[in-house]
């Protein structure tokens, strides 16, 4: 089944060259287009995407209002992923924050958008890690050690995510605590439960926010 995606950039010649990326890849396909975050509801409503390329800053609505509005209106909204220009813009830390599950850059190579398109598609990994740490440097607001102890997390669903936030994938998770991916699973889905995040970027996000985990480590 081939992964359907909606994009949305105020700019035209954004917008056709995203579709020439994504429409050469035949596990891919392009839903639909929109020129600014108001007609997003509307579009995701008739065609249903899987994932949104949605441009973090545009003249009417922007990417954080219609990532906040899918997320709360939708019971079942597609991954975001926003697009943008400067990578620790205020921005794209407030768009993970309303929901999205990770950013790319303007200036990403196509073969960096499409794994980033199929990698949250699939959700069993963090996009781009690394930059989320940075990001988390610069925006978090960190509270106490254990900002988290409220959740009813176990000592396992705990440090499967520390290494959530390392960046591992569930795979990874299995060989490093040497347990069954299944099992891995298992856990994630409890610490999501647990943390109300709508996926492992928002579980991570909200770690990083409490102080639970820091970008140091």
């Amino acid at each position: 089944m081939s992964i359907g995606v909606l994009l949305v950039d105020d700019e035209q010649l954004i917008r056709a060259g995203l579709r020439a990326i994504v429409a050469s890849e035949p596990d891919l396909e392009v839903l639909g287009e929109a020129a600014d975050g108001a007609e997003v509801p509307g579009l995701v409503s008739r065609f249903r995407p899987d994932v949104v390329l949605m441009d973090v800053r545009m003249p009417s609505v922007d990417g954080i209002r219609a990532t906040e509005h899918l997320m709360s209106t939708m019971d079942n909204p597609p991954k975001v992923i926003v697009v943008t220009t400067f990578e620790n813009d205020d921005y794209v830390y407030d768009a993970l924050l309303a929901g999205a599950s990770g950013f790319l850059l303007k200036r990403a190579r196509p073969e960096e958008i499409v794994a980033a398109i199929r990698t949250v598609a699939a959700g069993e990994s963090l996009l781009f890690p690394a930059a989320i740490r940075r990001l988390a440097a610069l925006q978090a607001n960190r509270g106490p050690q254990d900002g988290l102890a409220g959740a009813g997390l176990t000592e396992r669903e705990r440090e499967v995510l520390r290494l959530m936030a390392g960046g591992l994938s569930n795979v990874e998770i299995a060989g490093e605590l040497y347990l069954g991916l299944q099992t891995v699973k298992t856990h994630v889905g409890n610490i999501l439960a647990k943390l109300g995040a709508r996926d492992r970027t928002q579980a991570v996000i909200k770690a990083y926010d409490t102080g639970f985990v820091t970008p140091a480590g």
